[in-house]
């Protein structure tokens, strides 16, 4: 387990994100990122809620914004470095993007994005 406070944590999600090519954040699409203590179920290290970009059509309008919850207490529960929490948090937030963006976690295994 890796102690790490929540706004460090916050700042590793933002890094994560810089690392994302801007055309592909340019395309995110009525989505908010959050960082959240606690999963729904135990191992759950990022959760994506929301309508997927390959889903939305002519009536897709007035819905709230998608959500990308990361898991700060459990990703720093499984890591033992705070070099695993950064890799980590990186792969878990393109992860749940690439939901956004449709894809599912059967393609993103074959990516090595599992």
């Amino acid at each position: 387990m890796v102690e790490l406070s929540r706004t460090r944590f916050e700042e590793l999600v933002g890094d994560a994100l810089d690392t994302i090519p801007s055309e592909l954040t340019a395309l995110l699409d009525n989505v908010v990122i959050t960082v959240a203590e606690d999963p729904p179920e135990p191992g759950l290290l990022g959760l994506y809620e929301g309508i997927p970009l390959t889903e939305r059509g002519d009536t897709y309008f007035g819905v709230l914004p998608d959500q990308i919850f990361i898991y700060w207490r459990e990703i720093c529960e499984i890591c033992t470095t705070p070099e695993e929490v950064v890799e980590e948090v990186r792969i878990t937030v393109v992860h749940e993007i690439a939901h956004h963006f449709g894809i599912d976690d059967a393609r993103l295994h074959e990516l090595g994005w599992g």
